[in-house]
């Protein structure tokens, strides 16, 4: 899905004159796009000899704070650390193989077709519009071995709303969205595959939100962050950093208070009486912050089977905000900016833990971002600095491996969404900079 700030207005409508502006939505994720997108960042040169980037490799371990660098330099973090520049060059057909690819010429004149996602069994969905000559969206169900797209009977009541996927299964699609893309009641458009029908359930109980913040738990349930308290910034304002630019590290933390709803019983809505940050899910735990969008405070496991729960540190450093979040298996990866320093370099941060607090390894580098899809087992991570830079470009971790490669040398100005399991999505620019291809690979071990 596309998450550049320009895209994600142009989203809410066919054309212009017709304008829904999601005011809402974009101050809700405002500080987080912002953040990421501030300054772009890079990709890195391949100087392994080896795929594999074990803990011995990493640099002899944590620092602890009393060895902290001066302070015109980003601090080391408390975990095995890698730069970008430690990933190996990617050769395509070795370590990795594309599956299908998609390329928009002009996004910057008009709405395109996105690859939305990947089903549990290997198909893309496939979304086309809303555009200047098509109203409404449609979608379909990509075969990435052969091309061919199974169209899906049209969305009766979607209008121009943006949609974002949140369980994309063997038996149904789920796609959240807001209706005329305003703060208010959350609605979910099943389709379901078998008899090839849409169902459009709301739920009267839930909260109203601001935008569509759920996840899929594996009990056949969305779990729906409802907002609670948002962080504002200090009296005075923001500080600037070294580049100009208002630098909101350490940033005082968005929460949430949790609901779940039945996606089979409309009536049936619950307050988990929890309140969280950022959230996700593995198959056995739920996984939960203090808080996101800022300072992250504990991170928290509850086992599902037995509701046992334990919390830890993360350790993400004294200036670092919790932008982004995933889980899968026993690992947890969050994506941080931690400030800006001498020379407008960024002290970025993706971090990877496991369930019991383990620092793994954390990949710093200036205006790194990470990202783990729900059901993934590869960290994509991007990094845009500028055309010239040398580390511009996408690079994927591979949990089950820890591999750490290079895909690109270059990324567009549009992002992308999620894939499960062992395949990853990537983008490039084209026209110079006003379209971008969307590509979907899958790692060979």
């Amino acid at each position: 899905m596309v998450n550049d700030l320009k895209q994600l207005l142009r989203d809410n409508v066919a054309d212009a004159p017709t304008d829904h502006l999601d005011t809402a939505s974009l101050v809700a994720a405002g500080r987080r796009r912002v953040r990421v997108r501030r300054t772009r960042a890079a990709g890195g040169t391949a100087l392994l000899a080896a795929g594999v980037v074990t803990v011995a490799l990493l640099g002899g371990g944590p620092a602890g704070r009393e060895k902290a660098e001066p302070a015109h330099q980003p601090p080391r973090p408390d975990a095995p650390t890698l730069r970008l520049a430690d990933a190996q060059q990617a050769v395509e057909e070795r370590d990795y193989e594309v599956l299908t690819s998609h390329t928009n010429k002009d996004l910057d004149a008009d709405n395109g077709q996105y690859l939305d996602g990947v089903t549990d069994d290997g198909l893309v969905l496939f979304r086309d519009g809303p555009r200047s000559d098509q109203l409404y969206p449609r979608f379909a169900l990509l075969d990435p071995s052969t091309g061919a797209k199974d169209w899906l009977p049209d969305l009766a009541g979607i209008g121009q709303d943006q949609t974002w996927p949140v369980d994309l299964g063997t038996d149904r699609l789920v796609l959240l969205s807001l209706e005329n893309g305003l703060p208010g009641a959350m609605r979910a458009h099943v389709f379901d595959r078998a008899s090839r029908q849409w169902t459009t359930l709301t739920w009267s109980g839930l909260p109203g939100v601001e935008f569509p913040r759920a996840v899929a738990g594996p009990d056949d349930r969305l779990y729906v962050s409802v907002p609670a308290t948002q962080g504002t910034p200090p009296e005075g304002g923001w500080p600037t950093g070294p580049d100009g630019e208002a630098d909101d590290a350490d940033a005082e933390g968005d929460t949430y208070d949790l609901w779940s709803v039945s996606m089979t019983d409309t009536s049936d809505v619950r307050d988990e009486h929890l309140t969280v940050g950022e959230l996700a899910f593995t198959d056995t735990k739920m996984v939960w912050s203090d808080s996101g969008n800022g300072a992250a405070g504990r991170f928290h496991v509850r086992d599902l089977a037995t509701g046992v729960e334990t919390s830890f540190d993360p350790h993400l450093g004294d200036k670092c905000n919790l932008l982004g979040f995933g889980a899968t298996g026993d690992r947890i990866v969050a994506s941080e900016y931690c400030g800006t320093y001498d020379g407008g370099v960024r002290d970025d941060r993706v971090q990877i833990l496991s369930t019991d607090g383990e620092q793994v390894v954390t990949i710093q580098d200036s205006g790194a971002e990470g990202y783990l899809p729900p059901g993934g087992g590869v960290v994509v991570v991007t990094a845009f600095r500028g055309d010239q830079d040398t580390q511009s470009g996408a690079y994927v971790y591979d949990l089950a491996t820890n591999r750490f490669l290079r895909i690109s040398d270059a990324v567009s100005n549009y992002g992308t969404g999620g894939a499960p399991g062992d395949q990853f999505f990537w983008h490039t620019p084209v026209n110079h900079r006003h379209g971008a291809t969307q590509w979907l690979g899958k790692l060979l071990r």
